[in-house]
């Protein structure tokens, strides 16, 4: 038995993306998607590219983290419950050319996601080869907790912008029928919780769940969405600082980050400049040249899901 063993079987697993939080250099927590694997032995494996490095970096400084499995789009699952993850990280500073060490995982990213299959082909490879130079994150889970999902909320209901003055972020919430809040307990680590931002005058105002031991402080609302086969990504996290609000909470915006971009024509151009440009940044501060992408193997992995799939 391991600690994941406490969630609903068949569950975890069908999810096609979870919430992963880090704590960030001045204790933010901040979250965002990404595909998880579970292993045999209990723990979690999730990978990151070097464009986006941050998340190995935060685990490197600071091994507590959270996953929320709590958006089910591609799972199947009707009414899936949420399952609140909390656990220890920890990611070498080795980076992984090839699938080696994670074969189940990149099958898993192939299957669900078709598209990806057509980067390892030749034309695809001189602008993705960002995207396989890999750094590994296995969290080690010590607490499962199950939720139920969010009631649904009819899209004429949806909160929109409102107040004396826009809020940061108000406009990309206001897209979303839920967000999910990112903050620290008592102790310091992260948790994670989804919720309905409200804006009011003086930020958004948020419920949370009573088995979530959020504490005022610095914390964050991630938004993401993404179809059956994880195309169309959207994301969005609006930074801030979280503070009680008479019987309920109130997080007062200050940043929004958004690292796809905003939905203009040409930010598949600027973000893969940036991904090239943050992935060299990350090789010259270790003084390492840029590594070879184990191309033959990738198209062995995807070959094999296609042959599975007829695909």
């Amino acid at each position: 038995m391991t600690v994941l063993d406490s969630a609903p079987p068949g569950v975890l697993d069908a999810y096609r993306t979870c919430e992963f939080v880090t704590l960030g250099r001045d204790g933010t927590p901040l979250a965002w998607p990404t595909a998880v694997r579970r292993r045999e032995d209990g723990t979690l494996l999730l990978t990151t590219s070097l464009a986006f490095a941050q998340k190995a970096l935060n685990v490197r400084r600071d091994g507590r983290v959270a996953l929320l499995f709590s958006d089910p789009t591609g799972s199947g699952l009707d009414h899936a419950p949420q399952i609140f993850v909390a656990g220890r990280a920890d990611c070498p500073d080795e980076i992984m050319t090839g699938p080696q060490g994670a074969e189940d995982y990149w099958r898993m990213l192939f299957e669900r996601q078709p598209h990806s299959r057509s980067y390892v082909a030749a034309p695809m490879r001189r602008l993705m080869d960002w995207y396989y130079l890999r750094l590994l994150i296995t969290v080690t889970p010590d607490q499962v907790i199950e939720r139920p999902p969010l009631p649904p909320l009819p899209l004429p209901e949806l909160p929109g912008p409102r107040g004396r003055n826009p809020l940061p972020g108000a406009d990309r919430l206001a897209r979303f029928p839920s967000a999910v809040l990112a903050a620290r307990d008592s102790f310091g680590a992260p948790v994670l919780a989804r919720t309905r931002p409200v804006p009011t005058d003086d930020g958004f105002a948020l419920e949370v769940p009573a088995d979530c031991a959020a504490t005022p402080g610095p914390a964050s609302l991630l938004v993401h969405r993404h179809d059956d086969r994880l195309n169309h990504m959207d994301n969005a996290l609006v930074r801030g600082e979280l503070r009680t609000n008479g019987d309920g909470w109130l997080l007062t915006p200050t940043k929004v980050v958004e690292p796809m971009g905003s939905g203009r024509p040409t930010d598949a151009v600027r973000l893969l400049r940036r991904t090239k440009r943050t992935t060299s940044r990350y090789l010259e501060q270790r003084g390492l040249q840029r590594p070879r992408v184990q191309w033959a193997e990738f198209r062995a992995v995807a070959a094999s899901v296609r042959q599975r799939r007829g695909a």
